[in-house]
């Protein structure tokens, strides 16, 4: 790794050239406030492979990662094969007004492309964060790193290994000048934190439940006001709150043999909506507060039908919407778990359920694109096929959504100097 004291000075250097965060950011994975939520305007409601598209990227190698955007610029990474079985892990730089790649790192190199992964899963599915001081990225098991946004390698942390199943997943969360996530492999599955100045190892924490399958891939969310910050984290058997200071648990959720947790949470109306993975997958809503084992005290209600192992899902005002990865969507009453509509979309889904401009966005994995209006009846505004297989999940700004495919990243929506007030 590098010297402190020279990361400091690359980190300063990074916040002075950095362009401003603009309120459209689309910054982390599911967005500014890590639920599906944006307050962009103009979203396009129909597209296809060849209508609607301002530009579409080439993107080298193969990645599931989501882009994430930060002051005109996109972000996303790419596992590309090399001589001898070999990867190179790589970030992208897009401009979001014309596709151009403005830069590409190579940030690690692997010898060999490791234990088998699943067919929705990848050397390169995290999704980074982009950040005003710079861009933060996670390739699993195969390591972390921090990028200046001109490109720069500011540092890499490979230290913290562990035995991958079905490859990596879940992507880290930034909280408290830390960079927290999960790495719920094979065995000794853990909650890890890294010193985001440096990429030191802060603290890691043991998940302990009685699961005999450990492995999970699920992005903790942050909730709780400064000073009183919990790290939720779903996994294997529980779901866990933690304490970013120094990784102490706080609360857990017992919730039996579920593993392979990939859904991040969400929080609405005092109550955090969890997914449990496989082989039965159930959505719980479970109370926040506590401490030690709440599951007794703290479940406000559990479901079954519909519910997700892969897709992360929504709240908007009162009702929680969600797929199931076999393409069922329903409305839920979010206090209750009341179901208000359930109805099969078609297809496959791995990406989660983006709400912008007073619409639902879902995509499929064959790259069907759907278009919904919330609400207690059960409405589709527009069906968009891109017709190209697609897992990551969307981003978004004024007048522009930008969906990734298994070789492309698109911008949907007309080009910014073309675009009518």
């Amino acid at each position: 790794m590098h010297c402190p004291s020279l990361v400091a000075a690359l980190l300063a250097a990074a916040v002075v050239v950095a362009p401003p965060s603009m309120a459209g950011d689309w910054p982390e994975f599911r967005g500014a406030g890590a639920m599906g939520h944006s307050d962009a305007k103009n979203v396009p409601v129909r597209w296809s492979a060849t209508e609607n598209v301002a530009w579409k990227t080439a993107i080298p190698g193969e990645g599931w990662s989501s882009p994430v955007l930060l002051g005109g610029r996109l972000y996303l990474t790419s596992a590309i094969p090399g001589e001898g079985g070999g990867l190179s892990l790589a970030v992208f730089c897009i401009d979001a007004a014309t596709g151009k790649v403005r830069w590409q790192t190579n940030v690690l190199e692997t010898a060999t492309a490791g234990p088998a992964i699943h067919s929705k899963n990848g050397h390169a599915s995290p999704t980074p964060i982009a950040t005003p001081g710079g861009v933060y990225v996670h390739f699993g098991h195969h390591g972390t790193a921090a990028l200046g946004l001109d490109g720069r390698v500011l540092w890499r942390q490979t230290s913290v290994s562990y035995q991958p199943v079905h490859g990596n997943g879940g992507s880290p969360v930034l909280v408290d000048g830390l960079l927290v996530f999960s790495a719920d492999g094979a065995d000794r599955p853990r909650v890890v934190a890294l010193d985001a100045k440096d990429g030191s190892v802060r603290w890691q924490t043991p998940r302990e439940t009685p699961a005999k399958r450990k492995f999970s891939f699920s992005t903790p969310l942050v909730i709780g006001e400064p000073g009183q910050r919990q790290v939720i984290s779903p996994g294997s058997g529980a779901v866990c709150a933690y304490d970013p200071a120094d990784g102490r648990e706080l609360w857990r959720v017992l919730h039996g043999e579920g593993y392979s947790v990939i859904p991040r949470p969400v929080l609405a109306h005092g109550l955090l909506f969890v997914g449990t993975g496989y082989d039965r997958p159930l959505i719980h809503a479970i109370r926040t507060g506590g401490s030690g084992d709440v599951t007794a005290t703290h479940l406000a209600w559990t479901l079954a039908k519909g519910a997700p192992n892969t897709p992360s899902m929504v709240v908007v005002d009162d009702l929680l919407y969600c797929v199931s990865d076999a393409g069922i969507a329903s409305a839920i009453e979010a206090r209750t778990g009341q179901v208000a509509w359930t109805e099969r979309l078609g297809g496959n889904f791995s990406a989660s359920i983006l709400h912008a401009d007073g619409r639902l966005y879902l995509q499929n994995e064959e790259g069907m694109g759907f278009v919904l209006k919330p609400g207690r009846a059960f409405e589709v505004l527009a069906r968009n096929d891109l017709g190209e297989r697609s897992l990551a999940s969307h981003a978004v700004e004024d007048g522009a959504l930008y969906i990734r495919t298994k070789s492309s990243l698109y911008r949907i929506g007309e080009p910014p100097a073309r675009r009518r007030e």
